[in-house]
């Protein structure tokens, strides 16, 4: 089962009122809990090698709250997965996205590196960004609020 599949399962879990699901295949098997709006992922790998151990996603009043007052007209990015927040493609490109960038469905907005693979995150809504929340080379969690875009 690869990454995608994993987060497609994970989004399922989160829309549903589903409490638990386990799926084992002749890579591995997956188990996905669901606890008072936090989603654990346990993952045996068939494979040799180690998976990193998987953070549970902070405890917060209201779910994935940023930490500075948002306008209700404001659209956020947030992190589809677990790991490291890259603002550019490599040290020597140019940053994806900054503050007043014009964003549109589609558009890479930063790259997030999950257990060694690099992966693009693209922009859902068309608007302006106003506010970068996360650090470059930061650790992110999964639903973690990235932008805040002034949609069109």
């Amino acid at each position: 089962m690869d990454l995608k599949q994993i987060h497609d399962l994970i989004k399922v879990v989160n829309k549903s009122n589903i409490g638990e699901i386990s799926i084992e295949d002749k890579d591995g098997k997956v188990t996905i809990k669901q606890k008072e709006e936090r989603i654990t992922v346990n993952s045996v790998p068939a494979a040799t090698y180690a998976a990193a151990p998987v953070a549970a996603a902070p405890s917060v009043g209201a779910p994935a709250a940023p930490a500075a007052p948002v306008a209700d007209n404001l659209v956020t990015i947030k992190s589809p997965m677990i790991g490291t927040f890259y603002r550019r493609a490599a040290p020597d490109k140019p940053l994806m996205a900054e503050e007043g960038t014009e964003v549109s469905p589609g558009k890479v907005v930063c790259i997030i590196e999950a257990m060694k693979l690099f992966n693009e995150i693209e922009s859902e809504v068309k608007g302006t960004i106003v506010k970068i929340l996360v650090e470059d080379a930061s650790p992110v969690e999964y639903d973690q609020p990235l932008f805040l875009v002034q949609p069109e």
